[in-house]
């Protein structure tokens, strides 16, 4: 395979071209989208919890009207009936705040289940490059921290936020309702709420938003010198890469202790708003009970009222803070599911008559300085079976990579035709030299390719590519479990499982890029035989690993330093004593003399 910049220990930077975050509002824009086929439900939940605190306002009142009785010493009978509605309150309040909060959460699930779909949906049809530009750390940040985040303000901020608003504008209405003056009394605090909800807000969006950046350049360093170990320690990197990610970890902590001390003292400023606008309802009340303007059972009201707002208005303020840290993570997920279908799609041109493939003057660069591809041309015929050779680094897998929109070209067209001899499958399927098997049953994992293909197409797939004997050896054949955990398969028969999802699949166009190189000697005849059985009837582009394949093939192309240098078949390139027959000749031991 093709090394990428990437992918060396020791080469990754503070430079690297994140995956794009979207604006606020585009972000809001991409929220409202997705809450538009659910807004029966959104308009359903609102009105069942408005209905909720209206009713739940009750409670102050009948406070103050027992407040009253006791005051004017009336008989203990007069008692009965507000404590009576007392609990008739409590009681519908309880049932209709639980209907109208579950109401919300299924809303939230709901978006936030359209939404990882369809940043899942795009983050799988990135362009590899893309990917590497921006660092696995930058993606696995998103999929894990930012996506966890979200889901956590939908399950707990955002019903708690609905009920709060809604509490703080019906409970001031209900203030008003009692004696406007008492509602102005409570205003007081709101210059000290709204200063204080501005300096939070003006500070998270930033500190939120550099946290999750940090975090995921963390994550990337890590990921970087845990998988390049081996390489890290073989050029004594270790202190370099240790330093690094020490850097980084400074970063992510400095940041968490910014967000830290800005909450404390966001909850500070709100204990002050709160000591104010009590005071001045308690002082208001006084006043008015004593000029003979209300009772004392309506000036308990209005202080209960105020009171009650305590935890409103401090949720409401305090969820700000997951608000801001969920719409960071947010904007970051919308800027992945936003990135334009030309980035992430294989462009299916018109190819010329007769070919599957067409590769025109074709170049790519894995960065400044990088290429490794230079205006390479090349056409697959339908059917044909073309074998890549060259030598390491020529540049073989970045073209078997681009021939299967894996990445996309930085220069010049790659065009794919758009018939298929499957029923809407894919045009080009990839097999890689990189194993892998995925957690499940064996028939689960091969139903990757085809989920519709019945257990007789399994088999039969499985028989192609002469698997089916071992699979229904295995201790409950289709239905054992494979992968982490399960029953575990050598690297030839995972492969063949990989070449039996290629039969499955069914495309046009396969691309196998040194996919029998994991065979080792004792297996690689069975796995070029599994190979070539798969391949059989489809045009193909095989990265040959061993040159007994290039030998099969009906044409071979010989890449050197990212260039077409020879094309021809077997027998005619061996001859020419080209480049190809240098190859033939190392790799086969007969070193002949070179014809003068």
């Amino acid at each position: 395979m093709t090394s990428t910049p990437s992918g060396i220990p020791g080469t990754a930077d503070d430079s690297a071209e994140l995956l794009p975050i979207a604006s606020g509002a585009r972000t809001r824009a991409a929220l409202r989208t997705l809450i538009r086929p659910d807004r029966g439900r959104a308009l359903l939940g609102l009105g069942v919890l408005v209905g909720a605190t209206a009713v739940g306002l009750l409670v102050q009142p009948l406070l103050g009207r027992i407040v009253d009785i006791v005051a004017d010493g009336r008989p203990a009978d007069a008692l009965t009936l507000p404590v009576v509605l007392l609990l008739v309150v409590a009681a519908v309040q309880g049932v209709t705040t639980t209907l109208g909060l579950t109401q919300v959460a299924r809303l939230g699930e709901t978006v936030l289940a359209r939404l990882r779909e369809q940043f899942v949906e795009r983050a799988l049809q990135l362009p590899a490059d893309r990917l590497e530009r921006a660092g696995a750390g930058d993606l696995t940040a998103r999929v894990t921290g930012d996506v966890a985040r979200v889901a956590e303000a939908v399950r707990s901020a955002l019903p708690e936020m609905a009920r709060s608003v809604l509490a703080i504008v019906l409970t001031l209405g209900a203030m008003a309702l009692l004696d406007v003056r008492f509602l102005l009394a409570a205003l007081l605090a709101v210059p000290v709420q709204a200063l204080t909800a501005r300096w939070y807000v003006r500070r998270a969006v930033t500190v939120y938003a550099d946290q999750r950046v940090a975090n995921g350049a963390q994550q990337q360093q890590l990921l970087e010198t845990i998988g390049g170990a081996v390489t890290v320690r073989g050029h004594r990197l270790e202190e370099q890469h240790t330093e690094k990610s020490a850097r980084r970890s400074r970063k992510a902590v400095e940041l968490t202790m910014r967000s830290v001390h800005l909450v404390l003292g966001f909850y500070a400023r709100l204990h002050i708003a709160e000591y104010i606008g009590l005071a001045a309802v308690l002082v208001t009340g006084f006043f008015l009970v004593r000029d003979g303007s209300v009772s004392i059972g309506t000036a308990t009201a209005a202080a209960l009222y105020f009171h009650s707002l305590f935890g409103p208005v401090n949720a409401a303020l305090v969820l700000l803070d997951d608000a801001q840290s969920a719409a960071a993570g947010l904007a970051r997920m919308v800027g992945v599911t936003d990135i334009e279908e030309s980035a992430v799609q294989l462009p299916h041109q018109r190819t010329e008559a007769g070919a599957a493939v067409t590769v025109d003057a074709v170049s790519h660069a894995y960065g400044p300085g990088r290429t490794v591809l230079h205006e390479v041309s090349l056409t697959l015929r339908a059917g044909e079976h073309v074998a890549l050779v060259g030598t390491s680094g020529a540049g073989k897998s970045t073209l078997a990579r681009l021939v299967a929109g894996v990445q996309q070209p930085t220069g010049g067209t790659v065009s794919v035709a758009q018939s298929a001899p499957g029923p809407a499958g894919p045009s080009v399927v990839l097999v890689t030299q990189e194993v892998h098997v995925f957690t499940g049953t064996l028939a689960e994992d091969l139903r990757l390719a085809r989920p519709d293909a019945t257990d007789a197409d399994l088999r039969t797939a499985l028989a192609t590519v002469h698997a089916l004997e071992w699979a229904e050896a295995l201790p409950e054949g289709l239905a054992t479990v494979v992968g982490e955990g399960g029953h575990r398969l050598d690297p030839a028969r995972a492969q063949q499982l990989a070449l039996a999802r290629l039969v499955l699949a069914d495309p046009p166009v396969a691309v196998l890029d040194e996919a029998t190189a994991e065979a080792g000697s004792a297996g690689a005849r069975t796995l070029e035989r599994s190979a070539e059985a798969a391949l059989a009837g489809r045009t193909a582009l095989v990265v040959a690993h061993r040159l007994t394949q290039a030998v099969a093939a009906d044409r071979i192309v010989v890449l050197e330093a990212g260039r077409v240098v020879e094309s021809g078949s077997h027998d005619e390139l061996r001859t020419a004593d080209g480049p190809y027959a240098t190859l033939w000749r190392a790799w086969s031991g007969s070193r002949a003399a070179p014809h003068l």
